[in-house]
Formats: structure tokens, C-alpha cells, sequence
């Protein structure tokens, strides 16, 4: 039987680390002054962020698989505690989820349709949150929650090792797909980039980890960091509502070899691109030069009424 899932687009690796970058460069150092709050369902503790953020500096922006982390300090810029008394070190977690944005903005120009939250800053300039789907998340944790929080998260595929990525892969029967995305094993990669990565490597996204050879692993692992790094370069991939912290979108989507492009020809072979279901996730390969395992349980799927149409 075939079917469609409709997979949901939301930042990965490169796109957070594109908007990580941006904010790093124009927030860093500044203090925040107030929080203003409109729509609060995505946030964990609305009365937390309210609370605790005031009188805070925000000494770091850091990325976290597909989170980001605005590392806070423990007390106000010049050495004085902040209004409520909090003095522990803390952090914001941000997850944008699909449509959700952090930028600044001068704070006297209107705020955007769907702007939810507002962090009024030092320099007369507001860190403005928004998400017309509210998908996204906002927490404020301490060290001792946050640190508990990233616990369950895997190794960054820019940090780890070829060995160790080469041992994990192969030790696990899961399909080579799921195994990407799941993020207790590598932090940060969605559906995009292990398309674009398995196409590479000449990979089918349905075959198990236990069935690749080292070098075909090792190949994996060589490939999924370039392309992630040539994202970052490229501010990440455009597809549904992707903008960085300037508010312009990457460019990485004109590079897409797989992801996408079902029906297309293969730039390596001219065959054509197709899509299934592995996994429980839409995958775009090459059928010639990704040749499916014996016994695979990949499910073409169903086109939608436009492609149908075509």
C-alpha cells in the first residue's frame, strides 16, 4: 500500500548555527532589561522568563544540536544583582520549531504579525520571538535542569571522530535513515541534510547500519561534515520559512542533489530521483546509484495532487 507523509520542515544543523552565528555577533553583551510577552503556549514557564531574564547579560550564544542556548550571566553587566536577586548561572533555550524566528530589532518599530516575545535590550533594541505555528520552544533553565536536558542528546557530527562514528554506525540495526535523525545519536541532522548526505555516499537510506562497510561508513562520516559545513557557509537551506538573524535566506537549497528533487535526474547517472518511505520519513535517492538492500521495506510514496499532475 502506498501513502504520503508530509514531513515537517524545520531548522537543522546549518540553519540554527546560521542564526547561532548572527545573534553572537549583534546581542552578545547586551543586557536584558524587561520581557514582554504575548502568546505563551510554546514556553515552558512564561512566569520564569519574566522573573529571571531582567537584569541578566547574555554572555554567549551557543548551538546545541537543533537548539540554541543564550548563555546568561549570573548577574547584571558591572557587577550588581539583578532586580529579583538570582544570582545562578542560566541559560534560554531556544528551539525555533518551523516557522519560528529570534532576531533583533530596533525597538521602536512595530512588531511583526505572530511576534510573541519581546526582550527589551540595553541598547535601545528588542530580541523579538516569532512563530505564526508556535511549534517552537522557549525555556528558561538553570544549570543543573539544562544540563539534565541535553543529556539524552548525541555526539555533534562536527565533533565526532571518524572511529567512533564508524563503531556507533555499525553496531546498530536501525535503517541508516532513521539512524541519522535520530538525535540520541547524532545531535542536529533532519531530513535534509541525511538525504543529501547518503546520496553522496551511495547510500540507500534504507539500509542498516549493521550492513555498511567501514570504509562505506567512514564515507558517511566524511560527507555528512562537509556538506554541513558548506551549509553553515551558505546560511543553511531555504525550503518553507527559513530566515537567519538578519533576516535573509540561505542559499544551500540550490545545492540539493537528493532532497527534493523526486523525478528529477541524478547528477551523477541521469536516473531518475525518487521518494519513499523509510522509516516513517519521506527519502529522496537515486535508485541506481543508491541500490535498495535485498529485502527492503521502503515504501514508494504517493504523490501528492500537483505532483500528480505534472
Amino acid at each position: 500500500m502506498c501513502y504520503f507523509v508530509s514531513d515537517p520542515l524545520m531548522p537543522e544543523l546549518p540553519e540554527v548555527e546560521t542564526v547561532a552565528r548572527g545573534l553572537r555577533r549583534t546581542i552578545v553583551g547586551r543586557r536584558i532589561l524587561s520581557v514582554r510577552l504575548g502568546k505563551t503556549d510554546f514556553i515552558d514557564d512564561p512566569a520564569a522568563l519574566e522573573q529571571h531574564l531582567p537584569g541578566r547579560q547574555i554572555e554567549a550564544v551557543e548551538r546545541y544540536g537543533k537548539f540554541m542556548l543564550l548563555r546568561l550571566s549570573p548577574v547584571a553587566g558591572g557587577g550588581s544583582p539583578p532586580a529579583n536577586g538570582d544570582a545562578a548561572p542560566a541559560a534560554l533555550l531556544v528551539h525555533l520549531g518551523m516557522t519560528g524566528q529570534i532576531a533583533p530589532s530596533p525597538a521602536a518599530r512595530p512588531c511583526e504579525k505572530h511576534t510573541h516575545v519581546c526582550f527589551l535590550l540595553d541598547d535601545n533594541r528588542e530580541l523579538r520571538y516569532t512563530d505564526a505555528r508556535r511549534f517552537g520552544r522557549l525555556a528558561y533553565l538553570q544549570a543543573g535542569p539544562l544540563a539534565e536536558e541535553l543529556l539524552s542528546f548525541g555526539a555533534d557530527p562536527l565533533e565526532i571522530g571518524v572511529g567512533e562514528f564508524v563503531k556507533q554506525t555499525r553496531t546498530r540495526r536501525a535503517r541508516i535513515k532513521a539512524l541519522l535523525l535520530d538525535q540520541s545519536f547524532l545531535r542536529g541532522v533532519g531530513n535534509i541534510y541525511a538525504d543529501e548526505s547518503l546520496w553522496r555516499a551511495r547510500i540507500h537510506p534504507a539500509r542498516l547500519g549493521t550492513s555498511l562497510r567501514k570504509d562505506e561508513a567512514a564515507a558517511l562520516h566524511r560527507v555528512l561534515r562537509e556538506i554541513l559545513e558548506k551549509a553553515i557557509l551558505m546560511r543553511g537551506s531555504s525550503i518553507s520559512d527559513f530566515l537567519d538573524a538578519d533576516g535573509q535566506p540561505g542559499e544551500y537549497q540550490r545545492h540539493h542533489r537528493a532532497y527534493g528533487r523526486e523525478g528529477r535526474g541524478c547528477y551523477r547517472c541521469g536516473a531518475r530521483i525518487r521518494r519513499a518511505i523509510v522509516a516513517g520519513r519521506s527519502s529522496y535517492f537515486c535508485p541506481k546509484c543508491q541500490p535498495a538492500p535485498r529485502g527492503c521495506l521502503a515504501r514508494a510514496a504517493k504523490k501528492t495532487p500537483k505532483q500528480a499532475g505534472k
